[in-house]
C-alpha cells in the first residue's frame, strides 16, 4: 500500500496475514533473513507471534504480519484507505 502522500513517516506498507503462531514467525524470520541478504537491510522487528502482531520497520517500508483476527480487528486496510493499493493477493 502505498502511503506516502498520506503519511510523513513510512511511505509504504505491506499487510499479509499467516494462519499459526508458527507461520508468522516464519515469515518474520524469511522477511528478515531476505532484506539483510539481497538488499544489505537491517529492520526492527517489534512483537511476538502469539500477539497475532508484528512487524518489520525499515523505515520507508512497514511490514505488518497479522494473524487472522488481529487483521480484521484492526483493520489498517481500512484505516489507510486513502492509500493506493499496489498489489492484492489472497
Amino acid at each position: 500500500m502505498d502511503i506516502h502522500d498520506i503519511s510523513d513517516f513510512a511511505d509504504y506498507f505491506v499487510i499479509c496475514s499467516g494462519t499459526s503462531d508458527r507461520m508468522l514467525q516464519a515469515l518474520a524470520d524469511d522477511l528478515s533473513e531476505k532484506a539483510r541478504q539481497q538488499m544489505n537491510l537491517r529492520g526492527r522487528l517489534e512483537g511476538v507471534p502469539q500477539d497475532g502482531w508484528m512487524l518489520l520497520d525499515y523505515g520507508d517500508v512497514i511490514i505488518h504480519l497479522f494473524s487472522p483476527d488481529r487483521r480484521d480487528y484492526y483493520r489498517l486496510e481500512e484505516l489507510w484507505s486513502k492509500g493506493k493499493v499496489l498489489l492484492r493477493l489472497q
